[in-house]
Parts: C-alpha cells; structure tokens; sequence
C-alpha cells in the first residue's frame, strides 16, 4: 500500500524564496586533490549567491550545494533527488575540470522542467580545463533548444581553495537577480482594481498571455468594492490619524487646502491606501493597480470620489507613516502593462522604487535652445546634457514613487521636503483630492522603458534604453513643468542611446517607467529566462556592448539572431 500523509491544515501564506542549487561536474579519472578542490569550488559559489542575492524585501535566496561531483548517471541522478527535495528552482553548475556532458550534466538538467535557468560559470584554466566542458556542454545544450547560460570567468589555475574574481561574482550575481525574479514570479499574483486602462489598449490586462508567458496571476476586482470600504471605513481610523499625523510632519502647509471638505477628501484618499494595502496583503499581491478614470474620480453620472495620486505614490515607495517598507509596485489608470515593467524592473534591481510617468513632451535640443533663449538663458550651461541630446518630461498624475524626489540613498526627511500635494485638476478629476508634486534632481542612472504584448506573435517585447535624469535651470524648470501639468511630478529623462527623434517616434505606449541602479545584464538574461523580445531600435547603441550586455547564449547565436530564436520558442 502506497504511504500517504496529511499536510497541515494550516501554513503560512507567503509566497516562496526561490532556491538555487549549486554542484560541478567532474571526471572521475582527476586526483583526489583536484576532485576537492571542485568542492571547495562549489562551496565557494554557494556563498557568494548566497551573500550577494536577496528579494526586494531584503531576504535572502535560499542556496543549497552539493559536494557529490556529477562524473555520470548515478550521480546525476543523485544530485537531481536532492535538489528535487530541496525545491531548487535555478541551477549554478561550476565545473573545474573536464567532463563527459550527456552521462553528467545533461543527465542531471533532464531530470527538471525545460525551462530551469541554468548557469556555466568556471574559470579560464588550463590544468584541468572546466573551460573546456564549457563550452562542450553549452554546445550539446544548445543545440537541443534549451537555454544556457556561461559565464567564462577566472579564479586561479592552481590551489585548493580558489576564489572567482569580483567581476567573475559579478556576473553570476547578475545572472542570478534574472534567474530569481522570473522564478520568483511565477504563481503571484498582482490585483487589479477597475476595468479596462481609460480605454488604453497598450494598457489591457492580457490575462491569458501573462498567465502562460510569464506564470502571473492577474486578480481583478472592482473599484465598488473599494467606494464600499471606504463608507464602511473598513480601516482603522487610528491609523488613518497616524498616516493623516505623519503627512502634517513631513509635508506640513505644502499640502494644499481650501476648507474642511478638501480635508476631509484627503483623509479618504489616505484611507484608500489602507484600504488596498490590507487587501493586497491578504491576496499576498506582489503589484497592484487602480483604474481612478473615469468612473471613480471624473464620470459626472456618478458620484466623483478624490483622486488617488497619494496612495499610488505611498505603494510605490520604500517608506511610509509605519517607517522603511519594500517598494509595491503600482500603476495608475489600471496600466497592466506599466505595473509589469514597474514589477520586474523591481525585483531584478533588488527592490529599488519603480517610476511611473506619461511618456509626455519631447524636448528636442533645439526647443530647449530656443526656450533658454526666451528666457534669457542663451550662456547659461553651455555644457549642459539637454543642451545636447535634449529630454523627456515624464509626468502623470499618480504612481510617482517619493524616493524620485531626491537622490538614492536620501533620508525620508530629505525626501518629503521636496514633495508637495496641491489640488488636483478639476477640470480632468471632479471629484477633488490631492495630487503629488516634485521635480526629481539631475545624475539618477538607471533603465526606462516598457513591456508590450503582440498577439501577432503571442510574445512580450520590451523597448528600453540606459537613461539618467537631467536638471534644468531653475526658470526653464519652472516653463517646461507649466508647458505640461505643473501640479504633478516630473523627470526630466535623457535616454543614453536613443535620439529624441527616434525615441518619441518608437515609444511603445503614452506611458514608460524607469528604475535607478537596474544592471542592463541582470534585465538581459530575465529576457532571456522569460523570452522577452530586447527591442533597441537606436542607431547609436552597438549590438553588443562588452562590460554592459551579458554574452549572447549560444542558442541565439546558432538560429540567426536573439530576436529570430525568440520569436521561434514563442511558438513551441
């Protein structure tokens, strides 16, 4: 009779910390000394995955290794029920010597689903070459349409404790951050309030596709639920004083009020962040989004209820009236799209605040110089980089995360007194509240860009380029805000890349988002891992930049091209 067992009828809800399993090949005919300092090896890049990954919460990845050497199938097999018992969910095979690839390592990863990340990272030896397997491996792999991964690295030839290099570490941190976010991912869920995004098609919630691709789980409800709670005052009104107290101290007169019933609006749109912040909890939610237009705050047949700018912007911060919190990633206008990109821009930048913006006008170059000009600033920042490649205002009136306000790293103290909330526009929200305003300062590095979906090919693509924010001049500042929305956030974004002309004529949506400190690799091999299209139309950007782009699977390489191999697995 087969054994069966209850499981508890009570577990936490939480959604699991991805695990890597590290081991190394081997051949069974090396020296004992040698077949230690394998293990040593696979010790050694245990730690460093375990030192250098963690979740956006601060967690560490679990990692678990080996010390038994896959030399053929009885250890294959061996190695693959351990990691099956510990639930590996991403492979780090570190050869330092040769090895036979079919009774080894291909024995072990055709134990796993085809689309287990794994990674080759060794050194460039030459005693006993794992260099050599390498490659012999990722060939054999390659070939039958799996996707790998090596990192070719360096530690020393000889000893029996090496250690990788810090570039080789780097490189294998990077690959990891791709490997947990798309693992990670997987079965969570983000929730959805509202209906389609104001009719932005670019913005739908392609349930079905993102199920499938990606292994996430979209929850829709509707914003009546949320209008109810709030009658209900399903929260708790001494927190609600708590959050109402904290704003007074950070914002203070920067929060602009007419009357008593501006207030009163105001502490409902800071009730609706508690409202969806224990709903999201309770759902284990990852992401979240709020469709606000047009029935919750501008449909004159209903009842207009304040804007929901401030809640958007708490979500997407790494603090609120509670203290440090992870970043939530958030969308405004229900933008499933914009909370994908927001989401895993995230996770692969280990928990950095995501930015949410209208892709809104287009500086080119010469419009700054004929403003400047206007304003009597022809000499002034002769050097300056609009002055040169020009800008984009990114600005909406929600999801504009605090922490853009100042630089990475500044206190929150620093951070809200740069914000402010003035009325929002009565005109576009009827129904009152309070917008967010900042201007975030000049030198933030990072990525901006944004996912999109083709039912054409059934696949994801993401446009994206390096950028870094720029400042202007304090009277330009003043023009260029007043030209779009003044009473919203604004990032003045200059792609690395791109030409303005190509980046306003290539934009994949009226909205994009940006993430400080995302490595380009990291957000490479996640494409990879979950075959996204790498979409840089820009003339000036090389094919491969070398210390940015992590190296082309040979898979690629073998079926014409990234794009060409994509496109292929997207119809397996």
């Amino acid at each position: 009779m087969s054994k069966i067992t209850r499981l508890a009828s009570e577990v936490e809800a939480t959604g699991k910390v991805p695990t890597f399993g590290v081991c190394a090949t081997s051949d069974p005919r090396v020296d004992k000394e040698s077949r230690q300092r394998c293990v040593n090896i696979v010790e050694m890049t245990a730690n460093v995955i375990a030192d250098g990954v963690h979740t956006p919460e601060g967690t560490p990845v679990n990692v678990v290794y080996s010390p038994i050497l896959v030399d053929g199938e009885p250890q294959a097999d061996m190695v693959a029920r351990q990691f099956k018992d510990e639930g590996v969910d991403a492979i780090v095979c570190v050869p330092d010597t040769w090895a036979f690839p079919q009774p080894s390592l291909i024995s072990l990863i055709q134990q796993f689903p085809q689309d287990m990340p794994l990674n080759l990272t060794c050194g460039n030896s030459g005693p006993k070459p794992g260099v050599v397997f390498v490659h012999a491996a990722s060939g054999a792999i390659s070939q039958y349409g799996k996707l790998v991964h090596i990192n070719v690295g360096t530690w020393p030839d000889t000893g029996p404790n090496p250690q990788m290099t810090e570039g080789t570490a780097e490189a294998l941190v990077d690959w990891c951050y791709g490997a947990m976010t798309y693992a990670a991912l997987k079965g969570r869920r983000v929730v959805i309030f509202g209906h389609d995004s104001m009719g932005m098609e670019t913005a739908l919630a392609h349930v079905i596709p993102t199920r499938n691709i990606l292994g996430l789980e979209i929850t829709r409800l509707d914003m009546k639920l949320l209008a109810d709670m709030l009658n209900k005052q399903a929260y708790d009104p001494s927190e609600l004083d708590d959050l109402r107290g904290w704003i007074d101290q950070m914002v203070g007169e920067r929060v602009e009020l007419r009357d008593d019933a501006d207030e009163q609006r105001f502490r409902q749109s800071l009730a609706l962040y508690l409202v969806i912040r224990d709903i999201m909890a309770d759902l284990n939610a990852v992401g979240g989004g709020f469709m606000s237009q047009l029935e919750w705050g501008s449909q004159p047949l209903g009842i207009p209820l304040p804007v929901a700018d401030v809640m958007e912007s708490l979500f997407n911060s790494t603090f609120d009236h509670t203290g440090r919190k992870p970043a939530v990633p958030y969308a405004t206008e229900a933008d499933v799209q914009g909370l994908l990109t927001q989401l895993y821009f995230t996770w692969l930048s280990g928990g950095n605040p995501p930015l949410f913006m209208d892709f809104r006008k287009v500086w080119e170059p010469w419009e700054l110089e004929r403003l400047a000009n206007n304003l009597g600033l022809g000499d002034v920042e002769p050097d300056g980089l609009w002055r040169k490649k020009g800008l984009v205002d990114g600005d909406n009136s929600g999801s504009a995360s605090f922490d853009w306000a100042a630089e990475p790293g500044a206190s929150v103290e620093d951070i809200m007194s740069r914000v402010s909330f003035p009325l929002a526009d009565e005109f576009y929200f009827p129904g009152g509240g309070n917008s967010v305003f900042f201007v975030s300062p000049a030198g933030i590095d990072g990525v901006a860009g944004r996912l999109a979906y083709s039912a054409t090919q059934n696949i994801f693509s993401l446009i994206w380029d390096e950028a870094t924010t720029t400042s202007l001049p304090e009277a330009m500042t003043k023009a260029v805000c007043e030209t779009s929305t003044a009473t919203w956030p604004h990032t003045f974004v200059v792609p690395k890349y791109a030409t303005m002309g190509e980046y306003k004529q290539f934009a994949p949506a009226n909205h994009f988002h940006m993430t400080w400190d995302l490595q380009v690799s990291r957000l490479e091999y996640w494409m990879d891992l979950a075959n996204i299209l790498s979409c840089t139309p820009w003339q000036a950007r090389p094919e491969y930049v070398e210390g940015t782009d992590r190296p082309t699977p040979l898979l690629y390489i073998q079926n014409g091209g990234e794009t060409i191999a994509k496109l292929a697995r997207a119809k397996r």
